[in-house]
């Protein structure tokens, strides 16, 4: 086994609902980054306690996951700084749980951190070598959604909403006390104020996505969903460009959550 890197990884995995694949998709998660020459942990945050997702990984005693969860759901945005204000790695990351993205994108995406020693990486679905298979009316959204940031935010980027991303910790200690938005166009913060604060080393790596969501049920909430990150989006943009709200000129207006407060030079 190669001898373990300096930098140790924190990989944070939001979950709700998902008390069937808990447990597996976190082996498989370990799977990799034990094939990795790093020091890690994984840290699982569970967006309410509405079913057994909770009970299930706690019972599981997994090395090196730590498992927390709240009562009530706040959206995956929430769950994931939850979840990066409890973690102690030099490189932070998150990978949605479920089964559609392979967690082998994690070792590519940690290739292109260290190739290009970068500031962010986002797994990208349009990359020439990501291969994917998720329904038309996704693919659709997901370009209309990007070409809505380009234009908004400039961001050189293809695919911010994908569900896998690293961070130079460093980069998130700078940022996270800035951040406002909760739930759908969180990704979009951070990579907007991180672009912003200087932090533009920012670049994409392939990744591999299999469907397995239920379209009927998505169908349904589609038109809510992205009136939601189109509102979420443009007050990101408000308060970036017009109000100036993120710049450190700003700072006593930021509205600090003790709970999402990322713990400085921590382990």
């Amino acid at each position: 086994m190669l001898k373990e890197k300096n930098n140790k990884l924190s990989i944070i995995v939001p979950a709700y609902m998902q008390e069937q694949t808990i447990v597996s998709d976190t082996k498989n998660i370990i799977l990799v980054l034990n094939q990795l020459n790093y020091l890690y942990e994984v840290v699982i945050v569970v967006d309410g306690k509405s079913d057994k997702t909770y009970e299930n990984v706690k019972k599981a005693k997994l090395s090196r996951v730590k498992v927390f969860g709240y009562k009530k759901n706040h959206g995956k945005g929430y769950a994931i700084r939850y979840g990066m204000a409890r973690c102690n790695g030099d490189i932070v990351g998150f990978i949605d749980a479920g089964a559609d993205l392979n967690p082998m994108g994690l070792r590519m995406l940690l290739a292109h951190f260290e190739w290009y020693q970068a500031d962010i990486i986002i797994g990208n679905k349009w990359h020439p070598v990501s291969k994917v298979d998720f329904p038309f009316w996704r693919k659709f959204i997901s370009k209309a959604y990007g070409f809505y940031v380009k234009l908004l935010f400039g961001l050189r980027v293809e695919d911010t909403q994908l569900g896998m991303k690293l961070f130079k910790r460093s980069v998130l200690e700078k940022v996270m006390p800035r951040l406002l938005v909760k739930k759908f166009a969180m990704d979009v913060e951070i990579l907007a104020v991180a672009h912003k604060l200087g932090f533009t080393r920012i670049y994409e790596a392939p990744i591999e996505l299999e469907w397995h969501g239920e379209e009927s049920r998505l169908e349904k909430q589609l038109f809510r969903t992205m009136w939601n990150m189109f509102l979420d989006t443009l007050a990101v943009f408000y308060r970036l460009k017009i109000l100036h709200y993120y710049d450190d000129g700003s700072k006593r207006k930021w509205r600090f959550d003790k709970d999402l407060e990322m713990r400085i030079n921590v382990g």
